[in-house]
C-alpha cells in the first residue's frame, strides 16, 4: 500500500502528470486519495461533485476502496453525483453493464441518494439513450469555462490494449464528433458492439481527467500513447487533452515499464510534454 499523500502537481496547459506506483494496490490507494481530494475541492467550490466513472477491472478495485474505510467517510455522498463516460447497450442488471459494475462495487455500499446516480437509460435503445443522457448532462452539470460545454469535476478513464478510452475506439465515427456530448455507435470489434459514449469535447471540458492503467499488457500501448507519434485515429486516448483542466495518468510499475525507469513520488522526469 502506498504511504504517499496525494499531491497536486500544478502543470501548465501543455503538460500532463504521470504518477507511477509499484503495485496495482498502491495505485488504487493513490487513486482513492485523489478522488476524495478532488471531490472535497469540488464540493467546497461548487456545492456538488460531478464524477464520471469508467468501466473495467482497474476501476472496480478503486470503487471497492472508495466504499470502505477510511474513504467512505471522507466524502459528503449527499453532494456526489455519479455519471458514466461510456456504457454498453445492455440492461442495467446485465453482467457487461458498467452501471452494474459500479453499483455492485460502490453504489450499494455508500449513502448516495438514488437521484444522484445518473445512468444511461439503455432500455431506450442506444440512439435515444445517448440523446437523453446528453440532455440530462446539459441540465444537471454546470459549465465552468465554455457555456456550451458542461464541466465535470472529474472524469475517470481507463485505456484498452488498442488505445481506446471510454467507448472511443480506433477508427470509429465518434472520434471526429464536435457538436454532440454523447453519441451511440457500433464497434464491431468490441465484446458488446452497441455503445454509448462521451465525446472528446465533453471529456476535454472537464476540470480534471485521470487515466488509470494497470498491468504489463498495457505497457506497449501506454508508451505509444504518451511518447509515440500523435495518431489519435489509431490511438484514441491521445485525443484526451483537457482544454482548461488538468490531465493525470496513474499507472502501476508494470504498465509504466516502457515509459518510466521505476516507481516514485513524484519525480520530475515523470512530467511529460503533452502531444498535439
Amino acid at each position: 500500500m502506498s504511504g504517499a499523500p496525494f499531491v497536486i502537481v500544478m502543470n501548465d496547459d501543455g503538460t500532463y502528470h504521470l504518477q507511477v506506483e509499484p503495485t496495482p494496490e498502491a495505485m488504487t490507494e493513490l487513486a482513492a486519495k485523489a478522488v476524495v481530494f478532488w471531490g472535497r475541492k469540488a464540493i467546497e467550490r461548487r456545492g456538488a461533485f460531478h464524477l464520471a466513472l469508467s468501466g473495467g477491472s482497474t476501476p472496480r478495485a478503486l470503487y471497492r476502496r472508495l466504499a470502505g474505510p477510511p474513504y467512505v467517510g471522507q466524502l459528503d455522498w449527499q453532494r456526489v453525483h455519479l455519471w458514466w463516460s461510456d456504457e454498453r447497450a445492455v440492461p442495467p442488471d446485465h453482467p457487461d453493464s458498467n452501471y452494474k459494475l459500479a453499483y455492485d462495487a460502490l453504489i450499494a455500499h455508500v449513502p448516495i441518494p438514488p437521484g444522484n446516480v445518473h445512468r444511461a437509460q439503455t432500455e431506450l435503445g442506444p440512439t435515444d439513450a445517448a440523446e437523453r443522457y446528453e440532455a440530462e448532462i446539459r441540465s444537471a452539470v454546470a459549465a465552468a469555462f465554455d457555456p456550451s460545454l458542461p464541466t465535470f469535476d472529474l472524469v475517470l478513464l481507463g485505456m484498452g490494449d488498442d488505445g481506446h478510452t471510454a467507448s472511443l475506439f480506433p477508427h470509429t465515427p465518434a472520434l471526429a464528433e464536435q457538436a454532440r456530448l454523447v453519441v451511440s455507435q457500433v464497434v464491431p470489434q468490441a465484446n458488446v458492439p452497441a455503445r454509448i459514449t462521451f465525446t472528446p469535447p465533453l471529456i476535454n471540458a472537464a476540470d480534471v481527467v485521470c487515466f488509470l492503467a494497470s498491468g504489463a499488457g498495457k505497457a506497449g500501448t501506454l508508451r505509444r500513447v504518451l511518447l509515440g507519434e500523435y495518431q489519435p485515429e489509431a490511438l484514441p486516448a491521445q485525443l484526451i487533452a483537457p482544454t482548461r483542466g488538468k490531465l493525470f495518468w496513474m499507472a502501476d510499475a508494470a504498465a509504466a515499464s516502457q515509459v518510466a525507469a521505476g516507481p516514485g513520488y513524484p519525480p520530475e522526469e515523470f512530467i511529460y510534454r503533452r502531444m498535439g
